[in-house]
């Protein structure tokens, strides 16, 4: 126990050891690589790609620290990290005009109860919003890169489970979902409600009085356009 302890506190020093130089090349291939990369990159990867007497961990909180009050931050979602632009200088960035993206009521809950149940499966998700979940909703959720199977319970006929990816984290600048607001957050905020003695996402209580209607789309920025929005879900 105690060498793994040792071991595990050497591994979170700065490499001493390496010739400055030497390390700061490192530094700057990770920068570039980094800069180049269109996606968050994983950790593991860049330890693939650096000496195992380079600590990659020291390299990327030095960028972080480096690039803190700069135009563009380095940002850690999950075990994945990118250059975004800066907080603060987002409103200065935006067009004057924004153009609208549309998620249904249906994707909306159905995305917030994977994060929060997670893994969960399809006959889970229907039993917290009360009705049959359309596979058009999960279509939605997983061309916009948010949710990925999680292998199947060991269950009779063993279902799919769904949680959230690292995409999720990222373009809600979350670290993990540990970050997700509690549950008294959402309760005070009105977004939950008892049912079935279960904590389940609220819905409007207009969804439940027409079985037949669709669900109303509602305006968001953060989904990619499609030709093909989905229709809601059908009890």
């Amino acid at each position: 126990m105690s060498d793994a302890r040792e071991n595990n506190d050497e591994a979170e020093l700065p490499d001493l050891l390496v010739d400055p130089a030497e390390r700061n090349r490192w530094l700057r291939f990770v920068e570039a690589l980094l800069f180049a990369s269109a996606d968050p990159i994983d950790e593991s990867e860049l330890r693939r790609r650096v000496p195992e007497e380079i600590n990659v961990k020291q390299l990327l909180t030095d960028l972080a620290e480096h690039y803190a009050e700069r135009g563009v931050v380095l940002t850690k979602s999950g075990t994945r990290w990118a250059f975004r632009t800066a907080i603060d200088l987002g409103p200065m960035l935006r067009h004057e005009r924004a153009q609208r993206r549309k998620l249904s009521r249906a994707a909306i809950e159905t995305l917030a109860i994977i994060a929060y149940h997670q893994p969960t499966t399809r006959a889970e998700i229907e039993e917290i919003r009360g009705v049959a979940l359309s596979k058009g909703t999960i279509d939605t959720l997983l061309e916009a890169g948010w949710i990925a199977p999680r292998g199947r319970r060991e269950t009779p006929g063993r279902p799919l489970q769904w949680g959230t990816t690292n995409a999720f984290l990222d373009h809600f600048g979350l670290d993990s979902v540990k970050e997700l607001p509690g549950i008294e957050e959402l309760r005070a905020a009105g977004l939950l409600d008892r049912r079935s003695g279960a904590t389940s996402i609220a819905m409007q209580q207009e969804d439940l009085e027409d079985d037949e209607e669709e669900d109303e789309d509602i305006q968001l920025d953060f989904l990619p356009d499609t030709n093909d929005p989905d229709a809601g879900d059908q009890p």
